[in-house]
């Protein structure tokens, strides 16, 4: 299995899209599996890792790959 149960590409949406879909994906998924979230909005850098600060969940990695900032959350 990949490392990843679940992959969103929210390119093109700006705040607060990228971290409401984030919410819905991880909302059906268990404790201990691992979201990958693409965005291109620059908001999300700050509103990513405050979100997983306020829900508990655990910001593993920020990356930026070609233009687009990666982030891995694990699920409280």
């Amino acid at each position: 299995m990949s490392e990843f149960q679940k992959e969103i590409d929210t390119s093109g949406l700006n705040c607060p899209l990228p971290v409401l879909k984030a919410r819905k994906a991880l909302a059906d998924m268990s404790p201990g599996q691992r979201l990958l979230l693409i965005a291109t909005d620059k908001g999300a850098n700050k509103d990513i890792p405050t979100f997983c600060k306020m829900t508990g969940n655990t910001l593993i990695e920020m990356s930026e790959v070609d233009d687009k900032y990666h982030f891995v959350v694990e699920k409280a």
